[in-house]
């Protein structure tokens, strides 16, 4: 049973910090990019970030470019979403994907879809 669950979520103030978690299972984790999406109210779905299953690439979105980072250090099936300079624009509801190994780049991964979509953690920053 394939399981993605995002944690690490919160309320935080603009210009504030936090790191979100992705903990995998149920699939072989390190044959796997994985993608991190986000959703606010009212809008559509944005991809934010991704990474690559040997980690050696990255995808991020305009949005979130020079604030994000994404890294997997290769133990317990984690990827993890380092946000910076948080802003109110950033409140979401922010999950984790995954995509088995296609041979297409990690932009492609989130513009054409993933495999597998998590339950998501909610963001919430404050002005």
């Amino acid at each position: 049973d394939v399981q993605l669950q995002a944690s690490g979520g919160g309320l935080v103030q603009a210009g504030g910090s936090l790191r979100l978690s992705c903990v995998a299972s149920g699939f072989t984790f390190d044959d796997n990019s994985i993608g991190w999406f986000r959703q606010a109210p009212g809008r559509e779905r944005e991809g934010v970030a991704c990474i690559t299953s040997t980690g050696g690439a990255t995808y991020y979105g305009d949005s979130v470019k020079g604030r994000a980072t994404i890294s997997r250090p290769g133990a317990k099936n984690t990827v993890y979403l380092q946000m910076n300079s948080l802003k109110p624009e950033d409140t979401a509801v922010y999950y984790c994907a995954a995509s088995h190994n296609y041979g297409m780049s990690c932009r492609d991964y989130i513009y054409h879809g993933m495999d597998y979509f998590g339950k998501g953690t909610l963001v919430t920053v404050s002005s």
